[in-house]
This record gives structure tokens, C-alpha cells and sequence, in this order.
């Protein structure tokens, strides 16, 4: 098949075109620079030129606090120009992917949330990404959306990355304990949605991580697995005072028979370390 990747020069969009092409994909990957999707008619003539069999939109706008300041702006990116990826696609033919995220919920459920619980988004970015799965799902019969949780991967700058720069330069940190969710290894979560792709489930997907842990025990892991000294402190999210409020449980996991299964958010964690050291040395 053909792959089309748009946000291709991002920390998922970078994996996506990598897992694509290892399974033997014909892939074509475009980053902002070269594709902004919020540019309608850009959108239409590339899909027309290329026509692809499947697009995968990993283009997003992925400041969670900045949204709160700027949803317009926010929204543009992950609503309306995924109408306009996912209608650009249906006019070629091509079946439509659209990243999602566990802040389309509120959390308050206590439990692991699947594809059919209601959506009830507390911030800006939360509303934006649940518009962009509207938009997607109108314009597109063909479509998949895919919702994963708290993203780490190599192509850009994430949780992990900001935990060993600050113990780094300091002995200890401060990390909010009453969020919890999935930490997702963008390599697993690429590899999961090329496995979808050659299917025909549409809908919408939970793929995430397995298992679950607050940012405060994503932390300790980070340094148990890293070997670095760094004790952790924890607080609330009130204490931290992050413009964008946050879900306090956003599990989630998948009722579909056929689900894609990911590794544990430990074994995710471990991937990436490893892959981080590798690159490190490269020359």
C-alpha cells in the first residue's frame, strides 16, 4: 500500500514513516514545513498528486497548556485541518488515520475507559483533538481514530527526556502523583497503527500502553531504569497549577475483539532508553 504521513517530522509522525516502511509499505512522509494541513488546497493538490491508499494524520497541535491561551489556534490544527486531511483523502479513495488522545475524557469515570464511554473533555487541547475525530469520522466514511495516552518518543521533546535533563542539574524533582494514565512508547504505538491499517476495522481504537502509573511513578521508573540518582517528590495537581486542567484517571483500553495490544509502559520505557543510548553513540 501506499502511506501518506502527514506531521511527519514529529515524534510520532517520525516512527509512523519508519514502522511503515519496515513493513514493507510504499511511504511518502511530509512535515510542516513541506505540508501544512491547515492549508486546504495544499492538502487537496498533494493527495491528488500522490494518491495515496491510506493517510495517516499525525499532524497536531500538542501544547496542552499553550491551548488553553490559544484554542482557536489549537483548533484550527487538530480540528478543522483533520476535516480537511480525512476529505482530501476520501476524494483520492484513501482510507484516513487520526491521532487522538485520553483527554477527550474527564477522567471521572475511575476506570479504564474503552471506545464507547462518553467524551468529556476538560481543556482546550481536549476539545480540539475531540472536534478533529468529528471532523475526521464526517469527511471520511473510511477513517480510523486512534486514541493513546501521555506520548515519549526519541523524534521530540517528552516526559522522560525532561526528567533525566532535571536530574541532570539537580538531586531532586517535583511530580504531580493524583494524574494516572498509560505512558505510550511512540515506536509501539507507529507499529500498532500500521498493524490497523491493513485491516478494515474502522472506528475508533484505544491503543495504549499496558498497565498503568501516575507521572510520579513514571518518574522513579525513569531514574530505577536509567540508573540515576534523583529522589522524587510528589504533589497534587492543585499544588503544581498548570494552566490546562488534566484528567485525574484517563486508562485506556480497548472492548474491540480483535484489539491491538501494546507493551507495558515499563517495557516501552526500557525501548526507549535503549534506543536513546544507541543514538547517543552513534558517531
Amino acid at each position: 500500500m501506499k502511506v501518506f504521513v502527514t506531521g511527519a517530522g514529529g515524534m510520532l509522525g517520525s516512527d509512523v514513516v519508519l514502522a511503515a516502511g519496515n513493513a514493507g509499505h510504499d511511504v511518502v512522509g511530509f512535515g510542516h514545513a513541506e505540508l501544512d494541513v491547515a492549508d486546504e488546497a495544499t492538502v487537496k493538490a498533494k493527495f491528488d498528486l500522490e494518491r495515496p491508499d491510506v493517510v495517516i494524520n499525525c499532524a497536531a497541535w500538542t501544547d496542552v497548556d499553550g491551548a488553553e491561551e490559544s484554542e482557536e489556534k489549537a483548533l484550527v490544527v487538530n480540528g478543522q485541518a483533520a476535516g480537511y486531511v480525512a476529505a482530501a483523502a476520501a476524494a483520492v479513495d484513501a482510507s484516513v488515520v487520526y491521532v487522538s488522545s485520553d483527554y477527550v475524557f474527564d477522567g471521572a469515570k475511575g476506570a479504564s475507559y474503552v471506545e464507547t464511554d462518553q467524551t468529556a473533555p476538560l481543556s482546550a487541547y481536549g476539545r480540539t483533538k475531540l472536534a478533529g475525530e468529528e471532523a475526521t469520522a464526517a469527511a471520511n466514511k473510511r477513517h480510523f481514530v486512534v486514541r493513546s495516552s501521555w506520548l515519549f518518543g526519541i523524534g521530540g521533546s517528552n516526559f522522560v527526556e525532561t526528567m533525566l535533563r532535571l536530574a541532570s542539574t539537580q538531586n531532586e524533582v517535583l511530580v504531580v502523583r493524583d494524574q494516572v494514565g498509560s505512558p505510550t512508547y511512540t515506536w509501539h504505538l507507529a507499529y500498532g497503527i500500521v498493524r490497523l491499517i491493513e485491516g478494515i476495522e474502522f472506528g475508533i481504537h484505544h491503543m495504549a500502553a499496558a498497565g498503568a502509573c501516575s507521572w510520579y511513578d513514571f518518574a522513579r521508573e525513569i531514574f530505577e531504569q536509567a540508573k540515576v540518582e534523583c529522589r522524587v517528590l510528589s504533589a497534587t495537581t492543585e499544588m503544581l497549577g498548570r494552566p490546562a486542567p488534566r484528567p485525574a484517571y484517563s486508562v485506556l483500553t480497548s472492548q474491540r475483539r480483535h484489539a491491538i495490544e501494546l507493551p507495558s509502559w515499563q517495557d516501552g520505557l526500557a525501548g526507549y532508553l535503549a534506543q536513546r543510548s544507541t543514538e547517543r553513540e552513534a558517531p
